[in-house]
């Protein structure tokens, strides 16, 4: 699953080696979210450890990411996967963060084609709202 959020870069970790063939990179992006500024905390791994070296603590960045999950001995464990960042928009309209998916070809353009604003009519003598 691919989305893309703006902020601000609130802290810039070094890189660290987890086994000979393995690095990653961690940074927390402050989002705005209402009254209280949420911190949310991304790993790049690999190569993409180097695209933070451009970057400094402050900046206004996009970040494009995966969400990526798994278990192990038993607990599950989440990771924001970071594969692109750019250059935030420094237009100060107070609505800078998005968590739609980034349009590609895994994504149809209406993920609900059929859907309609208007609920249907309720036929039977049943007066919840439930379809079944």
């Amino acid at each position: 699953m691919a989305f893309e959020v703006e902020g601000k870069l609130h802290r810039i970790f070094p890189t660290e080696s987890k086994s000979a063939s393995f690095q990653a990179r961690e940074f927390v992006l402050e989002v705005p979210d209402g009254n209280y500024p949420q911190l949310i905390k991304f790993q790049a791994v690999q190569d993409r450890c180097a695209m933070l070296d451009e970057y400094s603590e402050g900046d206004k960045v996009k970040v494009s990411f995966d969400l990526r999950g798994r278990e192990w001995n038993g607990k599950y464990l989440t990771n924001l996967n970071a594969w692109r960042m750019e250059k935030g928009s420094e237009s100060g309209s107070g609505n800078n963060t998005s968590s739609k998916p980034t349009q590609d070809d895994r994504f149809p353009t209406d993920p609900f084609p059929n859907y309609s604003e208007t609920p249907p009519a309720n036929t039977g003598g049943n007066m919840d709202d439930l379809p079944f």
